[in-house]
């Protein structure tokens, strides 16, 4: 079945990532949020991403990084045949206003899973760990700069860490790794991010963290 497929479950936590921003800052305002709020996370996505799933064209739902350039731009992928238990899900549940809206949230988690799913492959190093420094998966891993090289001069300039620390790297997997970067900017994670340990202080890196680690490709350790 095309929903058992890895790239099914790399879509379906693309739609989570959205997913998690959005009723994480509710839960916030309201002070609440538990494991039966990352349970209840799992289960809607995985519900809205099979909605969504089949309207996919198939070079979409077999984009790799060796079909990128067959792989049709985000922007220009027909979606209004999309179920509209799809739309009519995210409406029902407060997290979009309208059927426009709840398209305009398809089309950015389309984007989201054709960026990791079209990314070259990890370039293995001395540092290689087995899994994920933040699910403790064993998937494919990338390498996550604890201190991004886009603002190394500015963390040199400001003093905030020696030449010594800017190479300093965490394996992360695919999508942890977009969860990082979609929560802090680059100068935050620089400044006070700069380590797992430090991400893991993080609430909402902890809930994601028990979303991930349930999910069904590679193996958890423990």
């Amino acid at each position: 079945m095309e929903e058992d497929s890895e790239q099914f479950s790399l879509f379906k936590d693309c739609i989570a990532q959205r997913l998690f921003r959005s009723t994480t800052s509710e839960k916030d305002k309201e002070g609440t949020g538990d494991q039966a709020d990352t349970d209840g996370l799992d289960e809607f996505a995985s519900y809205i991403a099979s909605e969504a799933w089949p309207t996919l064209p198939l070079a979409v739902k077999e984009a790799t990084h060796e079909t990128r350039d067959t792989v049709p731009d985000a922007d220009t992928i027909p979606l209004e045949s999309t179920s509209t238990s799809f739309s009519d899900s995210l409406v029902s549940y407060g997290l979009v206003p309208d059927e426009d809206d709840a398209l305009i949230f398809l089309r950015k988690a389309v984007s989201d899973f054709l960026e990791q799913a079209c990314a070259p492959p990890p370039v293995w190093s001395s540092t290689r760990a087995d899994e994920c420094a933040i699910c403790s998966r064993e998937v494919p891993l990338t390498y996550h700069h604890l201190i991004p090289r886009s603002v190394h001069d500015k963390v040199l300039k400001k003093g905030w860490h020696p030449k010594a620390m800017l190479n300093k790297v965490a394996w992360l997997c695919r999508p942890c790794h977009s969860f990082v970067h979609r929560v802090a900017s680059n100068e935050d994670l620089a400044q006070h991010y700069h380590t797992v340990d430090l991400l893991l202080e993080r609430e909402d890196i902890q809930k994601w963290q028990k979303y991930a680690s349930k999910q069904r490709f590679g193996i958890r350790r423990g």
